[in-house]
C-alpha cells in the first residue's frame, strides 16, 4: 500500500504494548446512518488507506452497526494493511455479553480479530468484570489488544489497581483547539502510563475550522484552517487523531496536517485564542 506522490508521510505512534500505528487515521462517527450513503462513505475510507490513513476507528453504537459494516465494505481484500478500532457499548461490556458484542462487531466488519477493541465509556458493569471479558477476548484471538475510551484520571487509577488492568493500550478521549481540558488531567496520566490518547472529534464536529480567530491565523500562516486545527493536535506528543471523511476530497486535506510544521509566531496566536487550561476540570465528552 503505497502513499500519493506529494502527500507527506504519516508519522507513528507506540502504544502501551509496544506496537506502532499512525497517528493520524480515519473515524467513523455519524457513518452508515443512511444505507444510500455507504458506498460512498466506503469509498472515502479506501481514499484514506490509499493516502496512508491506515489506522480506522469505528464502533458498534454507530449507525446501530452501520459504520462497522461501511468499514468492513472498505478494508475488503486490504485487512492486513488496516489496523482495525472498534468499541464496546457499556450496557455488553459484562463477562459474557462483551464477547457476544465482539463476536457481532467481527460479523460486520468481516475480520477475525479487532486490532484494538475499547469500552466506550464506562456504565454500570463493574469495570473488572469488562478487564476480564477482554482478556478472554485475547486469549480467544478475537481481539489483539484493549483500551477504553472517555476515561479521566480517577477512572485510569481505578484500572491501574486491578488485575490486568496495565494491559490497557490507548485511551481515547475528546481534544482539540477548543476543547484543552486533558491536558491538566488524563493526557499527563496516560503519558505516564505510558500509553497514547486518541483524539476524536479534532475538528469539533465541523466547528473549528469556521471558528473566526482560526481563520485569521491559518489565514495569516498561509495554511487551511482544518489543516491547521488537525497538525495542532498532531504536534502533541503521544497523541493519534482521527478525524472524520465521509467525502473522498477531504482526504488530502486531512493528510497535508503531518507535513505541517507549526512556526512559532502561529504556536503563539494559537495559545492566545485558545489558551491552555489553568487548572483541572472534569473530562468533557460528546
Amino acid at each position: 500500500m503505497g502513499y500519493a506522490p506529494g502527500m507527506p508521510s504519516i508519522p507513528r505512534v507506540r502504544l502501551a504494548d509496544g506496537t506502532h500505528v499512525p497517528a493520524l487515521g480515519q473515524g467513523t462517527w455519524r457513518m452508515g446512518e443512511r444505507p444510500g450513503a455507504r458506498a460512498a462513505e466506503a469509498d472515502a475510507l479506501r481514499r484514506g488507506l490509499d493516502l496512508g490513513l491506515t489506522l480506522i476507528d469505528t464502533a458498534e453504537m454507530y449507525g446501530d452497526g452501520g459504520a462497522e459494516a461501511v468499514v468492513g465494505r472498505a478494508i475488503a481484500g486490504r485487512r492486513d494493511g488496516v489496523f482495525v478500532v472498534s468499541k464496546v457499548h457499556p450496557q455488553h461490556a459484562g463477562r459474557r455479553a462483551a464477547v457476544a458484542a465482539c463476536e457481532r462487531s467481527l460479523a460486520r466488519l468481516a475480520i477475525d480479530r479487532i486490532d484494538l477493541y475499547l469500552l466506550h465509556w464506562r456504565g454500570t458493569v463493574p469495570l473488572a468484570e469488562t478487564v476480564e471479558a477482554f482478556e478472554r477476548l485475547k486469549r480467544d484471538g478475537k481481539i489483539a489488544r484493549w483500551g477504553v475510551s472517555n476515561f479521566d484520571v480517577d477512572d485510569l487509577d481505578e484500572l491501574a489497581g486491578l488485575a490486568h488492568g496495565s494491559g490497557c493500550a490507548a485511551n481515547q478521549v475528546l481534544f482539540h483547539l477548543g476543547e484543552r481540558g486533558i491536558e491538566r488531567g488524563a493526557l499527563p496520566r496516560c503519558r505516564a502510563w505510558p500509553m497514547p490518547v486518541m483524539a476524536y472529534s479534532p475538528f469539533d464536529e465541523g466547528r473549528l475550522p469556521a471558528n473566526p480567530a482560526l481563520a485569521r491565523i491559518a489565514r495569516d500562516a498561509g495554511i487551511a484552517p482544518a489543516t491547521l486545527a488537525l497538525a495542532w493536535v498532531l504536534a502533541n506528543d503521544n497523541v493519534i487523531a482521527i478525524p472524520k471523511a465521509a467525502r473522498r476530497e477531504h482526504q488530502e486535506a486531512i493528510v497535508a496536517a503531518a507535513g505541517v510544521t507549526i512556526a512559532p509566531a502561529t504556536a503563539a496566536a494559537i495559545a492566545c485564542a485558545f489558551p491552555a487550561p489553568k487548572r483541572r476540570t472534569p473530562l468533557a465528552m460528546l
